[in-house]
C-alpha cells in the first residue's frame, strides 16, 4: 500500500450499542498498529471526544473482546457535541494528540455528527454501521443485527411454547424504532401468523380477519410480532383491541425490550465487524473521507456519509408475501 493519508487515529462507539461493536474496535485497532499507525480509543463516544479521554490502544489491549457484547470504550448521546462550542474543545482535543483520522462505529446519529465535524473541521473520518436495526443505506446488513435477530427468534420460539401449551395468542413486541427488518424476519422465522411493521400501512380489520382465518384451519394458539415503531397502535392498545373484537382469546403480551441489544456476537456478526474495521482503516490511509464502510454482495463498499444517513434499507415485500402465505 502506497504512504497512508492518516499517521494517528482515533475510534469511538456512539449511540446505542449492538453485539459486534467490540469486534470492530478490535480489527480498527490491530489493522491500525499493523500498518504502524498509532491508535487511540475514546471512552464514552463524543462526551469523551470533548473531555479528552483518549487511551492509546495496541494489540493486546483488544484481546480476549471479539466474543463480547456491548462495547468496552463505552457509549453515549452526547448532547453537547451538537453545538459548536463543543466539537470546537474535541477538535482541539485532536490537534492536542495529532489525530488525523476518525473512525466511527454507531447509526444515524453517530454519522450526522461525524460529517458535520469533518465539514467544520477537516479531520478525516469514516462510519463504521452498528446498530441492531439494520436501517443504515449503504450495508447489507449492520453489524449487531444478525445477533439481535437470533436473540428475538430464540425468545419467541420459548414464547411459543406456552402458547401452544395454554391455547394463547401472544403478542410480541420487538425492537425497530422506525425499521422492520427484526420484526419481519424474526416473525417469518417463528411462523407468526401477522407480522406489523412500520413500512407497511397495517389495519386492525386485515389483523382481525388473519385470526378468524385462523379459526377456520384450526389454529388454537397465535403468535403476532409486532415492531416497537408500528404506527397502528402499541402492543398493549392491539391486545385490547383484539381482546375486545375476541372476548374468549387468551391474550398475553411480551416486550422483548434491550435483551435484543446484548448478548455475544454471531458468528456472522463477528466477521462482519472484522471486515468493516479493518475497511475503515484502510480507507482512511487511501484517502477516504466523509464515508461508510459497508458490506454489499460480500464486497467492500464505501457510501458518503450523507447517503447512508438520508436513504434507507427497504423491506423486501416478497418476504411479507411468504409470511402471509406460510401463517396458514
Amino acid at each position: 500500500m502506497k504512504e497512508s493519508a492518516v499517521k494517528k487515529i482515533a475510534v469511538l462507539t456512539s449511540g446505542g450499542d449492538s453485539p459486534g461493536m467490540n469486534a470492530a474496535l478490535r480489527a480498527v485497532v490491530r489493522t491500525a498498529n499493523y500498518y504502524d499507525i498509532e491508535c487511540y480509543g475514546v471512552r464514552e463516544g463524543y462526551n469523551g471526544l470533548i473531555n479528552g479521554d483518549f487511551l492509546k490502544m495496541g494489540p493486546r489491549s483488544v484481546k480476549n473482546i471479539i466474543n463480547q457484547g456491548g462495547t468496552i470504550l463505552k457509549s453515549a448521546r452526547s448532547m453537547e457535541f451538537k453545538t459548536k462550542e463543543g466539537r470546537q474543545k474535541a477538535y482541539d482535543h485532536c490537534v492536542r494528540l495529532g489525530i488525523d483520522g476518525l473512525v466511527c462505529i454507531g447509526g444515524d446519529g453517530t454519522f450526522t455528527g461525524a460529517k458535520i465535524f469533518n465539514e467544520e473541521f477537516g479531520i478525516r473520518v469514516i462510519g463504521i454501521p452498528g446498530t441492531i436495526d439494520n436501517d443504515i443505506f449503504g450495508t447489507d446488513n449492520t453489524i449487531g443485527y444478525d445477533t439481535a435477530l437470533n436473540t428475538a427468534m430464540e425468545a419467541i420460539d420459548k414464547i411459543r411454547d406456552t402458547a401452544t401449551s395454554h391455547n394463547r395468542v401472544f403478542f410480541v413486541e420487538v425492537m425497530g424504532r422506525d425499521a422492520g427488518f427484526i420484526a419481519l424476519n424474526s416473525g417469518l422465522a417463528t411462523g407468526a401468523l401477522d407480522i406489523l411493521i412500520p413500512e407497511r400501512k397495517d389495519s386492525i380489520d386485515e389483523l382481525f380477519t388473519n385470526f378468524r382465518n385462523a379459526e377456520k384451519t384450526g389454529k388454537a394458539s397465535s403468535i403476532v410480532v409486532v415492531a416497537e415503531g408500528e404506527k397502528l397502535a402499541n402492543v398493549y392498545e392491539l391486545a385490547e383491541k383484539t381482546k375486545q373484537e375476541f372476548p374468549d382469546y387468551d391474550i398475553r403480551v411480551a416486550i422483548l425490550g434491550h435483551m435484543q441489544r446484548g448478548g455475544s456476537p454471531s458468528c456472522a456478526d463477528r466477521v462482519l465487524a472484522s471486515r468493516l474495521g479493518y475497511g475503515a482503516v484502510t480507507g482512511l490511509m487511501e484517502g477516504q473521507n466523509n464515508v461508510m464502510a459497508g458490506m454489499r454482495s460480500n464486497d467492500l463498499v464505501y457510501t458518503p456519509i450523507e447517503e447512508a444517513i438520508k436513504k434507507h434499507n427497504e423491506i423486501n415485500k416478497d418476504l411479507l408475501l411468504i409470511s402471509e402465505i406460510l401463517a396458514i
